[in-house]
């Protein structure tokens, strides 16, 4: 769902193409897969097999999808997606629309708006539904919310405007990020990387109000276009929260040159892909020398955590300039950029003209045509609030039995191919197998949902959102800062069992998989091997080579930061990385713009190690079959292939895609299907194709 955050571990890597704010938790680990025997490498289902003729639909593909004008050895994406591209409009709310995810999250939002709906006029409710029915009705009171005004808000706008001094701004960015509003910086509880068993208070980069450091300081004309979009956008904001003409636009100018401050000092997303340099581990003393002009004792007395003797700090070079900007900002701009902060952090909660206003933004930078209709908007934000609270109606009415035993099926198959691929390394010497091998054996799996529900301590009032929404933020901010010099709870969920996404944890070795994304076209009972296999299977092994991509290989069994490969072994697996870097930062998703490829390098890796194990897990399943499924004339392998470029049809706007390229480590869905199969010479043999075309080039890159 959208408004799952992306997991709170730094380096838990998702499967989606975007995800954005909440929370959610709890459930066990199933046991991992037992150490597979060695076993040779499957084989291709023997030829002379009794064919079984049968249409696509019947083995869960879509013929429509299919372009058969387009040649599968230069354009598979193409020939398996540009039927569906050609007919498929993206809905006016959105900045894209895929076969798999949006699809999926379709169907998931409506049930959950059904069940929203009926536990809002549920009659002497259980505690359960009384909870979701009053914030999802306070949510959708449209009438209430336009009364209040900007008033939910206005004890912290005084506050902004009191700001005299560096106390001053200390003392109101302590209060805001209790409400998750992320000014100047961020805080939360993360496993300490070095000793993964333990807990520490983590302190990040933020307080940004673009995607991303580089539109503050790219110089191209579109960079310069977005931020005069901006500014403008800030002062308009600002007007609608009471202040004059000319305040509006003098505090508009106040946040881009705090905002390009913070920028400059920022991290690039590719720096932040280092674990290594995300890791600085200081006592408060230590921190207090980094950063002296911030008073950090009034800061986590303020939060409830007085007691925090250590934390990790994600960038010294960002902690350092903020305290050196507190003490050369004039307070009137500080003013400024905390009362801007209030209102975007809060604008989802306020008025119409305010969420209109939010939109031109969105709108600027994804190419969005229309606001989301409020009830999606609600379903979003109850989902966000009581995420666990929602899952349970959810999972009764929209997860089968059946699903959890196969994807458990599926996770031990591809557990065993990966097994196989690395005793068959020839790059990798035996100590360091050894070592792979017991990440796998411990790697563990949480699937569908959790086995104990959270509980969610805050009060909903039903006559008022904006105050039920700020109870939550408080409430969320709470319980994950109270996870500091706890016992680690390996057991937590970091997306709510709705969300149609899957994620690797290198911290805590294990892969979540869930309730949302185990439907069609991503899994059904109904597909066929061949077909589950090139969705969910690759899904599957799309999380598990995160544990072993260029982050998670940098992560032990354990979860600690550690290398435990020898010297050769890993310059052998950067060489072979390299190759894969390359291949990416070579596509070209519109003319002139091409991908980042150390960007996107792990993403990258765990799709194609994602691919190879599905289908080699999939040639195993099929191993000693009776018969062979002929599909619309397509033969098993070619349906397993079929059914991976089906999962990604996807379409976006042309500013959506440019953000996706600049902000988003995945790859644009034709990279994410094509580049793949370009690494498999099974796909060449299952369609044919010659050496040295676009899908079965001379040269392929192999890292897993």
């Amino acid at each position: 769902m959208r408004t799952q955050r992306q997991p709170t571990a730094p380096f838990a890597i998702t499967l989606a193409l975007c995800a954005l704010p909440a929370c959610g938790p709890a459930a066990s680990p199933k046991p991992p897969p037992p150490a597979p025997p060695p076993a040779a490498a499957p084989q291709p289902a023997p030829q002379g097999l009794p064919v079984v003729e049968t249409s696509l639909e019947n083995v869960g593909l879509d013929g429509t999808a299919i372009d058969r004008t387009a040649d599968p050895c230069q354009d598979f994406y193409q020939f398996a997606c540009g039927g569906w591209n050609a007919k498929v409009e993206i809905p006016g709310d959105e900045v894209g629309w895929y076969r798999s995810f949006n699809e999926i999250e379709r169907r998931n939002e409506a049930e959950l708006r059904r069940i929203l709906e009926e536990a809002a006029k549920a009659a002497g409710p259980d505690p359960v539904t009384a909870k979701i029915g009053a914030y999802y009705g306070a949510c959708m009171d449209e009438a209430a919310i336009e009364a209040g005004g900007a008033k939910p808000v206005a004890d912290l706008l005084a506050k902004a405007r009191r700001v005299r001094d560096v106390k001053g701004v200390a003392a109101l960015v302590t209060e805001l990020h209790g409400r998750r509003i992320w000014a100047l910086f961020d805080v939360e509880a993360a496993q300490d990387m070095k000793d993964a068993t333990r807990v520490i208070a983590q302190l990040d980069q933020a307080g940004l109000g673009l995607p991303d450091r580089d539109y503050y300081l790219n110089e191209d004309d579109k960079s310069k276009a977005i931020r005069k979009t901006y500014e403008e956008h800030v002062a308009r904001m600002m007007r609608l929260a009471g202040w004059a003409e000319a305040q509006a636009k003098a505090a508009a100018a106040d946040v881009l040159q705090i905002e390009t401050e913070l920028a400059k000092i920022s991290k690039t997303r590719v720096e932040r892909r280092d674990p290594k340099g995300l890791y600085n581990k200081m006592d408060r003393a230590t921190l207090a020398k980094t950063a002296p002009d911030f008073p950090w004792d009034g800061y986590f007395q303020g939060l409830g955590r007085p007691d925090v003797k250590e934390v990790n700090v994600t960038s010294v070079r960002f902690f350092e300039g903020l305290s050196r900007l507190l003490k050369a900002t004039k307070p009137a701009a500080w003013q400024s950029y905390l009362a801007w902060h209030v209102v975007r952090g809060t604008a989802p909660l306020l008025p119409k003209a305010f969420v209109d206003e939010a939109f031109t933004l969105q709108a600027a930078l994804t190419g969005q045509k229309e606001v989301r209709p409020r009830w999606k908007r609600c379903v979003d934000a109850t989902d966000a609030a009581l995420g666990e609270l929602v899952a349970q109606p959810f999972v009764k009415t929209s997860f089968p039995g059946e699903s959890k035993p196969a994807a458990e099926s599926m996770v031990r198959e591809i557990s065993e191919a990966f097994a196989r691929e690395v005793r068959s390394l020839g790059w990798m010497d035996e100590g360091t197998k050894q070592r792979a091998l017991g990440k796998l054996g411990a790697m563990a799996y949480l699937i569908g949902y959790p086995d104990k529900w959270r509980t969610y301590d805050f009060e909903v009032d039903p006559k008022s959102y904006a105050k039920s929404a700020l109870a939550a933020r408080a409430f969320h901010t709470r319980w994950d800062l109270g996870k500091i010099d706890k016992p680690l709870d390996r057991d937590e969920w970091q997306m709510s069992p709705p969300s149609v996404n899957a994620y690797y944890d290198p911290q805590r070795n294990h892969m979540v998989f869930p309730a949302g994304i185990l439907q069609p076209p991503f899994y059904s009972v109904k597909s066929s091997v061949a077909v589950n296999l090139g969705g969910i299977g690759m899904v599957v092994g799309h999380e598990l080579t995160h544990g072993f991509d260029d982050e998670g290989s940098q992560f032990d069994a354990k979860g600690n930061l550690e290398d435990w490969w020898s010297k050769d072994v890993g310059a052998s697996f950067k060489e072979r990385t390299a190759c894969v870097e390359a291949q990416y930062a070579g596509y070209e998703p519109l003319p002139g713009l091409k991908l980042n490829g150390k960007l996107t390098l792990g993403e990258n890796i765990a799709d194609l190690g994602g691919l190879k194990l599905a289908f080699n897990a999939y040639r195993a399943m099929r191993k000693g079959a009776a018969e062979q499924t002929v599909a619309g004339g397509f033969t098993e392998d070619q349906q397993f292939f079929l059914a991976h470029g089906q999962a990604w049809c996807g379409k976006m706007r042309e500013e959506a895609l440019r953000m996706m390229v600049q902000v988003n480590p995945h790859s644009p869905p034709r990279f994410r299907v094509n580049g793949p199969v370009a690494n498999l010479p099974e796909f060449g043999e299952a369609f044919k194709c010659a050496t040295g075309t676009p899908m079965r080039p001379a040269k392929m890159c192999s890292v897993w």
